[in-house]
């Protein structure tokens, strides 16, 4: 072979070699995204809304004072169960006895003056009857006459007068005794006393408009247990009485209870029921507790699972799939909506100064742009990722139900977090299900 065919294939090794290296260099550049993928199919799903709270009794009652005055007898004590009807204090109803039997005695000194009234007006009538009489025989002037009616007029009104007095002293009376009567207490319904601020011999003051009275027990019914919850604002709506609910009590973590929404608040309360300085919109709602709980006390703190929406079988897709993606404007082609991304690097041949600054006919607003943006998931068909706006309905633990964009058997991306953030529609893939060692698995093997 002469020289200088050597030299000719030397130079065309090199320049193949050089080829290579330049279609490898473009294969990198499209190279393809590894991503795990789920294929979408029909599942059972169940909605459910939770909060926290705390327990409390359907009936509660404060018992407060109405009069003034020391506790003389106190029958009971904090954690007693009581039945309706059953004594537990009294105040000194000396006071308002002695109060009662004054005024029983005004009535009947009032009863004495009006008999006294009603006989001066017999006999004013008789003594008018008779001058009447007289005067037709000229034995009486016209002003013994006028006087007599004056007289019975007056002892008419002296009558109605005693009347009124007794009126006024027996409403006296029973309002005197309606206070001795509230002097002792008795149970308004039987329960549990779970709160007791009182002690024999000490005194009760009566409630005025800026003061409370005092709280001498409470009684609660731990017969029908609530659990009130604070919902927020964006769970509340999806809440409807009747609903069914477990409720799990801090105090007995072993156990859900079952319970149903009998009521739903519709202003929202400051704080919440755990945490009353928490700055949140919260609503309070009130699950009624269907089964016993042994040994309960009020205010113990719960939370709450309402399962709001169930489908026993629908098309459902990973929560981890959904993105969200800013659609390509009108006249724009998927690619140069792939190139809006923030991480796009600038062009390498900018535009002149003059076109630059040239405004655009068709500038596009804040308003529009957020129209473009679409949730969805990424679609692998033919080793190529396809975004595809989907419709979504509840939402269950680990899938969304989907009404619209999907079919059964449709493969989207799953994973990984990373990809799927950094995905655009058009990427090559790679389909890498291969299951993950976790890093607590790892470390039990290390």
């Amino acid at each position: 072979m002469s020289r200088g065919k050597k030299i000719l294939i030397a130079a065309l090794g090199v320049a193949v070699v050089g080829a290579l290296v330049l279609v490898n260099v473009k294969f990198d550049r499209k190279k393809k995204v590894t991503v795990q993928t789920e294929k979408i199919a029909m599942h059972r799903l169940k909605s459910v809304v939770t909060a926290s709270g705390k327990i409390k009794p359907k009936k509660q009652v404060n018992i407060s004072a109405i009069t003034f005055g020391r506790v003389t007898r106190l029958a009971v004590a904090e954690g007693d169960i009581v039945r309706q009807g059953q004594f537990l204090l009294e105040i000194d109803p000396a006071p308002l006895a002695e109060q009662v039997s004054a005024l029983k005695a005004s009535i009947a000194a009032a009863r004495a003056a009006l008999a006294q009234s009603s006989a001066s007006l017999v006999q004013s009538r008789q003594d008018m009857n008779r001058l009447i009489e007289l005067k037709k025989h000229d034995l009486a002037t016209d002003q013994d006459v006028e006087r007599a009616r004056t007289q019975v007029q007056v002892t008419t009104a002296q009558e109605e007068s005693a009347h009124k007095e007794i009126d006024r002293l027996e409403a006296n009376l029973r309002s005197a005794s309606h206070q001795l009567s509230q002097v002792t207490f008795t149970a308004p319904l039987s329960g549990l006393i779970t709160v007791m601020n009182i002690e024999e011999g000490e005194n009760v003051i009566t409630g005025t408009m800026n003061n409370p009275g005092t709280v001498l027990m409470t009684i609660a019914d731990l017969s029908e247990i609530e659990a009130e919850i604070d919902v927020d604002e964006t769970d509340v709506v999806g809440i409807r009485i009747g609903q069914p609910a477990t409720v799990t009590i801090d105090a007995f973590p072993e156990k859900k209870f079952k319970a149903e929404v009998v009521k739903i608040g519709n202003s929202a309360v400051t704080g919440s029921a755990v945490n009353p300085t928490e700055q949140t919109t919260n609503f309070r709602v009130t699950l009624a507790l269907r089964e016993p709980v042994p040994g309960i006390k009020p205010a113990l703190s719960c939370s709450a699972s309402i399962t709001t929406a169930t489908r026993e079988s629908t098309l459902a897709v990973p929560i981890q799939a959904l993105t969200i993606r800013t659609l390509p404007a009108p006249g724009e082609s998927p690619g140069d909506g792939k190139r809006k991304q923030p991480a796009a690097k600038p062009a390498s041949n900018p535009p002149p100064p003059a076109a630059a600054s040239k405004p655009s006919t068709d500038e596009e607003t804040d308003e529009t742009r957020k129209e473009r943006e679409k949730e969805g998931v990424f679609l692998v068909k033919d080793g190529v990722a396809r975004f595809v706006p989907v419709k979504t309905g509840i939402s269950g633990e680990r899938f969304f139900e989907v009404l619209e964009g999907l079919k059964e058997g449709d493969e989207v991306v799953t994973g990984t977090y990373q990809a799927i953030r950094d995905l655009k529609d058009g990427d090559p893939v790679k389909i890498d299900n291969t299951p993950k060692k976790t890093e607590s698995s790892e470390t039990k093997q290390g």
